[in-house]
């Protein structure tokens, strides 16, 4: 049988990460760490457009992959919509805290963001000035036709919520956007790159959907992978 790209969300869980960090006083507020001796750190940031039915194991073999690259991962866990205290903002202050134990374990950090998580590491990157790599990323979220945005926000997304409206962001950041994406169009990250200017390379799949940039057994990831060790070079 062929593999699906959606196969990613259902395939068995990884083997367990080598550490389990804290980086809060809630439940959801912890980070799995891959590969701590290695050279930099991928923060990876998962998606599931910011609803508690997803959560980080399904963006497990991706660090792993990354992992055996020579690339260390933090696989960050956060309150979502249907979580208690999930939601914006605080889903995002879950990630900014998460970042600061992160700048504890390696002096060279970038963002690795996929869908809505994609959307929270081009916020954080604004705000850290770290470099990031924004995998089939929410871009705009005032003009991605969702249900999952007003459950979010807690009604229209405001204006700081918005990568785009923040462009430029100030650091380099890698795009990587399925040209078939059915579920956050390619013209997110289109129209990201073009605001962007100089700082942003945009990397089309072409024929490509949502998951092959995160799915290790994809031809696709093969770009995530580049990117991610091109903004630690």
């Amino acid at each position: 049988m062929s593999r699906e790209a959606e196969d990613i969300l259902t395939d068995p869980p990884p083997p367990a990460a080598d550490e389990r960090l804290v980086y809060g006083a809630e439940p959801l507020q912890f980070a799995d760490l891959r590969g701590a001796n290695g050279d930099g750190l991928a923060v990876v940031l998962h998606g599931g457009s910011w609803k508690s039915s997803y959560n980080l194991i399904h963006l497990g073999q991706l660090c792993i992959a990354l992992q055996r690259a020579g690339i260390p991962t933090l696989n960050v866990e956060y309150r979502r919509t249907g979580d208690v205290g999930g939601g914006w903002p605080s889903t995002y202050e879950d990630v900014l805290l998460a970042i600061e134990l992160a700048r504890t374990l390696s002096p060279r950090l970038a963002l690795v963001g996929h869908s809505a998580g994609g959307h929270l590491a081009l916020l954080a990157a604004k705000r850290t000035r770290l470099p990031v790599v924004a995998l089939a990323a929410v871009c705009d979220p005032p003009t991605w036709q969702h249900d999952a945005v007003a459950p979010f926000f807690g009604g229209a997304p405001p204006v700081e919520a918005s990568p785009l409206a923040q462009a430029p962001l100030g650091v380099r950041t890698a795009l990587i956007h399925g040209t078939n994406d059915d579920l956050v169009p390619f013209e997110q990250s289109e129209r990201l790159a073009a605001a962007a200017g100089d700082e942003a390379t945009i990397h089309p799949l072409e024929g490509a959907g949502h998951f092959e940039p995160i799915d290790p057994q994809s031809p696709e990831f093969a770009v995530t992978l580049r990117a991610v060790e091109e903004l630690l070079a």
